[in-house]
């Protein structure tokens, strides 16, 4: 006899989302046939990918009822209504309340500036990931003109220290070794707390009562953001992960000016060198934007430099995406076709630099953190590793390296 069909999550685009769907698992249960799209709307490209991903879970499950949330929902929810495809649209704040999940209402999207906290549910398990995405913080009250999310996340609030911590604890109780700290922009954690603690003293708090935690990573941090306190945990506790993914955008002021963005290009490349000189393992990543308005040949070149100046060896790299109702979108465009050029030079850039990091560690051993199929995983500066033989998944290996690709290092079990 055959079992019923489960619930499918397909989750796109940031690690909070990944921690979202993770709390929809547990929201839907066995739920029938259904695929839960998670979407992404951080730029236009997500959201076609979105669309593309809606389309093929309805080839693939023709009688699934098909469910869309997630920023790209939020944002424009009558487009999705729209499609054939879809059954319901659900709002980023509805799609973490379980009443939701059993309406019958083909559309619930509340209005986010009304939102004033973060939904207080613990997902019992992170099925198919070896680390745990952990929610501390949502939304964002800064104004970049380039940047759609404020308006699919809603203004920022803070989750208390004590859920993060039962959050984490009841992660490390069922087996994970490695827990990520996610948000959208998490180094303004705690300013609408009592007290307004910050994200050093929540990360002290999270080390202090869950000493069984072996690893903590961060996910991306506004550099400007980086107090004495945080700088201190990041580059002197061996169990923060020396891997740091920074909200660059641009290397050049007037660029950087015209994003709204707090930080100068000098602020940049200071925060990198005193995080290297204080802990020089740390890995340094950073989201840049190509192409973005108004930008001349010389601020992108002073972009491209950056990630020399910053030893950027974790790269996202994006061409500017004109978000409709953004600033940037009314501003004078860089023509597609030199922002896809810029963005391949900044790749390209990028690459060497990673290939060059990689080839270093030949002859090292890592401590990896296994994931699926029990032959790969990240090591703590979060350089992807393929080894052998296999492991047990979720697992810490320790893997003598012996040979770097362009992208990943080759190693075996020490």
């Amino acid at each position: 006899m055959s079992s019923l069909p489960r619930p499918e999550i397909i989750s796109l685009g940031c690690r909070l989302n990944i921690a979202e769907s993770e709390t929809i698992r547990t929201l839907v249960g066995e739920g029938g046939d259904m695929v839960v799209v998670n979407s992404c709307a951080v730029t236009n490209e997500a959201v076609k990918q979105t669309r593309a991903a809606i389309r093929r879970a309805a080839r693939a499950r023709p009688d699934a009822q098909i469910i869309v949330t997630g920023c790209a929902a939020q944002i424009d929810p009558a487009s999705f209504a729209a499609m054939p495809e879809v059954a319901r649209v659900l709002g980023n704040a509805d799609k973490l309340r379980a009443e939701s999940w059993t309406s019958a209402e083909p559309m619930l999207v509340a209005d986010l500036s009304r939102v004033v906290e973060t939904a207080p549910h613990l997902a019992s398990a992170f099925a198919g990931h070896a680390r745990a995405f952990v929610e501390v913080q949502n939304g964002c009250d800064h104004a970049c003109t380039f940047c759609i999310i404020p308006t699919g996340r809603g203004p920022s609030r803070s989750v208390p220290a004590g859920l993060v911590i039962e959050r984490i604890a009841r992660a490390v109780e069922l087996g994970h070794q490695e827990v990520v700290l996610t948000g959208v922009d998490l180094t303004s954690y705690g300013h609408d707390l009592p007290g307004q603690p910050t994200l050093g003293l929540l990360i002290e708090r999270i080390l202090t009562h869950v000493p069984a935690l072996p690893r903590l990573r961060l996910s991306s941090l506004d550099s400007i953001e980086i107090d004495d306190r945080l700088f201190e945990l990041v580059t002197g506790e061996a169990r923060v992960m020396p891997h740091l993914h920074l909200s660059l955008q641009a290397g050049n002021d007037l660029i950087l000016k015209r994003m709204k963005r707090r930080h100068s290009r000098a602020q940049s490349v200071a925060i990198v060198e005193r995080l290297l000189t204080a802990r020089p393992e740390i890995a340094i990543g950073a989201d840049l934007i190509a192409g973005f308005p108004t930008e001349d040949e010389a601020m992108a070149a002073d972009t491209l430099a950056l990630i020399d100046d910053c030893r950027i060896v974790h790269a996202h790299i994006f061409p500017y995406s004109a978000r409709d109702g953004t600033p940037a979108a009314r501003m004078p465009q860089v023509p597609h076709p030199l922002r896809r050029e810029r963005a391949a030079l900044l790749r390209e850039a990028a690459a060497r630099r990673r290939r060059d990091w990689l080839a270093a560690q030949i002859g090292q051993t890592r401590d990896v953190l296994v994931e699926r199929p029990g032959t790969r995983g990240h090591a703590p500066d979060f350089a992807d590793i393929h080894f052998s033989p296999a492991i047990e998944p979720g697992s810490i290996a320790r893997v003598r390296v012996t040979a770097a690709t362009e992208t990943h290092l080759i190693g075996q079990l020490a």
